[in-house]
């Protein structure tokens, strides 16, 4: 029987991958940390095998996330979800491009500069600047 993996499982493991390539690890350093091998972190990342609640623990210690982290957004691969009813493209967290712009965000070193990056962000996505155009 092949059955395909539940999009619970997929989604964080999309996070998993998402959240190493920003810090820089390959999947086999995150595999060390965790004490698995980096053929079992590709099964984590594709949501073929599960991660277990301590294991995801651990993976959310190494990769400095809250556990919750891994689930944000999950709510969108329900049977259901409304996508519009957020305003938000259900697969707005897959695309390269959001992936790229979290990277160049959490780059930022200064937590200042990178919360008035995020205000600058939240301005222009509501159609007004500073002058009021």
């Amino acid at each position: 029987m092949n059955k395909s993996p539940d999009p619970i499982d997929v989604h964080v493991g999309q996070r998993v991958r998402a959240r190493r390539k920003m810090l820089g690890l390959s999947q086999t350093q995150l595999g060390t940390e965790l004490g698995v091998t980096f053929q079992q972190v590709q099964k984590y990342e594709r949501g073929t095998n599960r991660i277990g609640s301590s294991r995801l623990f651990r993976m959310s210690t190494t990769l400095d996330v809250p556990v919750a982290y891994f689930f944000e957004g999950a709510e969108t691969k329900l049977p259901g979800y409304n996508a519009a009813s957020e305003g938000l493209d259900g697969d707005a967290f897959d695309r390269q491009e959001t992936q790229e712009l979290v990277e160049a965000y959490y780059r930022i070193a200064d937590p200042r500069i990178r919360k008035k990056v995020l205000g600058l962000a939240r301005l222009l996505a509501s159609g007004v600047d500073e002058y009021g155009m």
